[in-house]
């Protein structure tokens, strides 16, 4: 919202886009509607006094009669849910859905997206891959008629984090310790160090703009617990380094390989060179032989403004 706000004249003046909010929610606050608008100052400083509480979405989103709805709760990688239910009200109502969340990418794309298509409205996820970097954007606007044939990349910062803090002389638990602590790994960090977080990305990324069909269960995946700081230091060495790489690639068939993994790197190799919580991902294409986008060290805001792009596209395309 922040984002937004300080947006605010540059949207009007370059775009004529106006808005204001009639609806926040959030597990504390429960389901809060202001028909005249709230005061995004006040939501900032924590005043949500001008709110009238509701008693679940389905309410909560008829009663706000959103042109817009921006999703951003947290990720179900099993279901999907409740943020499925969520995009598709409020598509069903007439809304644009706009989502940083993962799982309706990975379970729900091809029904949410015609059913947006269906209505005239759209449903965009940049911010549910790497933070807001222009990935599915990218190819859906710049690069049109342009084949995809397979992609690598670190898309997961926390196990970078954990690798380096280990090649650095701390133990596993000590590293996750420290990923813990610069707040890019969970309390439980079993998502990322098991690349479940990394093969949730491939998922999106190879059906989004492969056309595949793939499932979580589709993604071979490796974690990064097996590797020792022995390895790490003995790759470090020998001018390599670790890293997990997330990787899908269409093969003779049709059909899409994929997986997650952690893999030894030759330092010419430029996912050896993502550090910290930078990431990278490079397609193959028939026209372009590695295509990299990548990101350095991202923050909040970097995924707040995927948001903030995907509602000025959603509502200049409408």
């Amino acid at each position: 919202m922040a984002l937004l706000l300080r947006k605010r004249q540059e949207l009007a003046d370059r775009y004529g886009i106006g808005w204001h909010i009639t609806a926040v929610a959030s597990r504390r606050l429960g389901w809060l509607v202001n028909h005249e608008g709230f005061t995004p100052e006040k939501l900032l400083a924590g005043d949500f006094s001008e709110g009238c509480r509701v008693g679940h979405f389905a309410s909560w989103m008829h009663a706000a009669k959103p042109d817009v709805m921006f999703e951003a709760s947290s990720l179900n990688a099993e279901t999907g849910e409740p943020a499925i239910t969520h995009i598709r009200t409020a598509l069903t109502i007439g809304a644009h859905a706009i989502s940083a969340n993962k799982g309706p990418v990975v379970h729900a794309y091809r029904e949410l997206s015609a059913l947006a298509a269906s209505r005239g409205l759209r449903f965009y996820f940049e911010s549910a891959m790497m933070d807001g970097a222009p990935v599915f954007s990218l190819f859906r606007s710049a690069l049109p008629a342009i084949e995809i044939r397979g992609f690598r990349g670190v898309i997961n910062s926390t196990t970078t984090v954990i690798l380096e803090a280990m090649q650095a002389g701390k133990s596993f638990d000590e590293a996750v310790g420290e990923a813990q602590r610069l707040g890019v790994a969970e309390t439980d960090p079993s998502a990322d160090v098991d690349g479940i977080d990394a093969a949730v990305k491939v998922v999106e990324v190879a059906n989004v703009l492969m056309g595949a069909s793939l499932g979580l269960a589709d993604v071979r995946r490796e974690g990064i617990r097996g590797i020792t700081r022995s390895q790490l230091q003995e790759a470090q060495e020998n001018g390599e380094a670790w890293r997990l790489v997330s990787r899908a690639r269409r093969q003779p068939d049709g059909s899409i390989a994929a997986s997650v993994a952690p893999e030894r790197l030759k330092l010419d190799d430029p996912l050896a060179h993502v550090h910290g919580t930078s990431l990278l991902i490079a397609f193959e294409t028939d026209i372009f032989n590695e295509l990299m986008i990548s990101e350095r060290d991202p923050g909040p805001e970097a995924t707040a403004y995927g948001m903030l792009s995907d509602f000025v596209n959603a509502v200049r395309s409408a």
